[in-house]
């Protein structure tokens, strides 16, 4: 546990967020959205070093968490499950992924440890952190993760990014499953596609910037809120198909 995260005094009149990834870009913006709607925030970063998350929990100390987790590691999400034990999660949303540092290559091109390294960073982790803290999450309550229009099978006209493109379908196939075994509950599921937007991952020549996508998109979650089953959807609102 860092030191933002004891002098946070969470109040349970809020509603709670646990979103894994807002250390930067996207998933700063949108925890300093949620904080402004006064929830309670818990953001997750990886390793020790001060992020801009930090300066965000200094300005509300009242309304932000960190924790540590590297969702890659399985001990890491073990402890936090372990230190989050007992708290309701009204939203569960997991942001954290990665791109290959070569995006342009073929699937043939790339090499197997780079396949590996994506596929299990931004499929398989974030649905291995959903099924760890699932139960935390009441029926009303929202589980989502952050996927792409990229994702979609149905929309890829062009090909390119096709490493990437691969581990989203990936995850929004685990998430399709994931939404299977949970029919019989109330939760709301969502896949959401932010749109290509300027962050060190997006690169500086996406269209959209930051508060073009994310204010919006904060939006569209709080208004999935107690409508069941699972939706694929930009940072609009609009389906996204499959």
């Amino acid at each position: 546990m860092t030191p933002s995260c004891a002098t946070a005094r969470p109040s349970s009149s809020r509603p709670t967020l646990l979103l894994v990834g807002a250390s930067r870009g996207l998933g700063l913006a949108m925890a300093a959205e949620f904080v402004g709607k006064g929830w309670q925030v818990i953001g997750t970063v990886r390793g020790s070093r001060r992020t801009p998350l930090h300066d965000l929990a200094e300005a509300h100390p009242d309304q932000v968490e960190i924790e540590t987790l590297d969702i890659c590691k399985p001990a890491e999400l073990a402890a936090l499950k372990k230190r989050l034990a007992g708290r309701r999660l009204d939203m569960l949303f997991v942001n954290a992924g990665t791109a290959n540092p070569q995006p342009m290559q073929t699937i043939g091109e790339v090499s197997t440890e780079d396949f590996t390294r994506l596929m299990i960073t931004n499929a398989l982790s974030p649905m291995r952190v959903i099924e760890a803290l699932e139960e935390q999450v009441p029926e009303t309550g929202l589980i989502g993760v952050m996927s792409s229009g990229q994702g979609s099978i149905a929309n890829n006209e062009r090909g390119l990014r096709e490493l990437y493109r691969g581990t989203k379908a990936a995850l929004n196939m685990f998430m399709r499953s994931f939404a299977a075994r949970q029919a019989g509950t109330g939760r709301t599921l969502v896949t959401m596609a932010p749109g290509w937007v300027r962050t060190e991952l997006g690169g500086p020549d996406a269209p959209l910037t930051i508060e073009d996508s994310i204010p919006s998109l904060v939006n569209v979650l709080l208004a999935q809120q107690g409508k069941p089953g699972l939706q694929y959807l930009d940072y609009l609102g609009r389906t996204v198909p499959w």
